[in-house]
Order: structure tokens, then C-alpha cells, then sequence
């Protein structure tokens, strides 16, 4: 069955912690020539765990845009009508959020 309701929120779901958890794991068993492409795996990691919410949100934005062939401005009305075409369950109030946020978070 498809349910065509409208949704207001984009949540942000992260496993960083248990990559890391399972890079750590990994490093204290590694090889010696393994132990620099872990440990750079590991920083990798480590430095987009960092990354805020509303960038990780932004970026979302960005690649969905570009899915749908949208170069325009970002702030644009154009921008959340490519948005909403991208992600037809969104609302219009949650595509301009969207939108505002990405806007500050540029690419």
C-alpha cells in the first residue's frame, strides 16, 4: 500500500559511533601496513561525526537538487519547487526550512 502523506520533518540518522567503534576494533588488531589506511579511515570518520545536523540537512539539500537538475540560486522559489519535485512528500513549510538551511550552508 502507498501512502501519499505530506511529511514537515527531515530527520538526520548518523551510525558514525559504531563505524568508529568498529574502526577502533579494527586498528588494535591491524597490521603494520594496514594501520595508515585505518587510521586515516578512522579520522574520516571521526571528522564527519562532527558535522552538524543542519549541515548534513543542507548537503542533503544540495544533492537532491542537483538529482533533479536544479543550477539556479539556492534562495530561490524555483529552489523549493525543485526541492518539492525531488522529494514529493515534503511540505511546502518543511521544503522552505529546508531551503532557509541550506541557503546558510552553501557547497
Amino acid at each position: 500500500m502507498t501512502r501519499n502523506r505530506k511529511h514537515d520533518v527531515v530527520m538526520v540518522i548518523r551510525d558514525t559511533d559504531l563505524v568508529a567503534e568498529a574502526l577502533r576494533r579494527a586498528l588494535a588488531d591491524a597490521s603494520p601496513e594496514d594501520r595508515p589506511g585505518l587510521e586515516r579511515a578512522a579520522a574520516l570518520v571521526e571528522s564527519t561525526a562532527a558535522t552538524s545536523e543542519a549541515r548534513l540537512r543542507a548537503h542533503w539539500v544540495h544533492t537532491r537538487l542537483a538529482a533533479v537538475g536544479f543550477t539556479g540560486d539556492i534562495g530561490s522559489i524555483a529552489a523549493v519547487k525543485a526541492l518539492r519535485k525531488a522529494e514529493p512528500t515534503l511540505t511546502l513549510l518543511a521544503a522552505a526550512r529546508l531551503q532557509k538551511e541550506a541557503s546558510a550552508h552553501p557547497e
